[in-house]
């Protein structure tokens, strides 16, 4: 309908109702269930969608590594794969369903990304960035790599991309509390199944104490 036109019926004082915002989330995989969201949505965006074989976009790296997923309205839609390297970290296998690629959950997944790693105390992170995508990792400040190295694989090109940041005050380091280190990934500042027993061994050892 041209503009300045109103439909037949409608109330021109009336405003169309807002649409409530999607509620976007990010989670750290850490169930079987995580990994299959995971490989779906990565099977839907890059096997089906690109063609890419099976055997190199499932490349025998999943399991050393730690899986993102994001969430809009509690549909899992996006997810991204995080490996460390001595002294770096490489963000790779960003995928977001199609449907959903103007919530801006690419956005939330790639600076939670980025904060996760840092966390973890890395501050130089590496990507491949599709040649089309850089843009879109240069809004994040991320540089072209000095190398000016480009990669093909899977029928796509590539260029190598280098995000730098600093280390935030709860880095986890060799001097963070021992417990924190064995608390599930990503979940560093929750009180973890661990600790819990060391209450039950408490409760144990005073059982022990009255037996005797």
């Amino acid at each position: 309908m041209p503009d300045g036109q109103i439909a037949f019926g409608a109330d021109p004082h009336s405003a169309a109702p807002a649409r409530p915002r999607p509620k976007l989330a990010v989670t750290t995989a850490k169930t079987i269930e995580d990994i299959m969201r995971v490989t779906t949505i990565r099977a839907a965006v890059y096997m089906a969608e690109q063609d890419c074989p099976y055997e190199e976009e499932f490349d025998g790296n999943d399991f050393c590594a730690t899986h993102m997923i994001g969430w809009v309205d509690g549909e899992p839609v996006a997810c991204v794969r995080i490996r460390y390297f001595g002294g770096f970290a490489k963000i790779e296998r960003l995928a977001v369903r199609p449907r959903y690629r103007k919530s801006r959950i690419a956005f939330k997944m790639i600076r939670a990304a980025f904060d996760h790693c840092l966390r973890k105390g890395f501050t130089k992170i590496l990507g491949h960035a599709r040649n089309e995508l850089i843009p879109l990792y240069k809004m994040f400040g991320c540089r072209v790599a000095d190398t000016g190295r480009s990669l093909v694989f899977s029928d796509y090109s590539y260029t190598e991309m280098i995000w730098e940041g600093e280390l935030p005050e709860n880095a986890i380091t060799l001097e963070s509390d021992p417990y924190e280190l064995l608390r599930p990934e990503g979940e560093w500042d929750r009180r973890g199944v661990l600790e819990d027993s060391v209450d039950r061994s408490a409760e144990q050892g005073s059982y022990a104490i009255a037996a005797e």
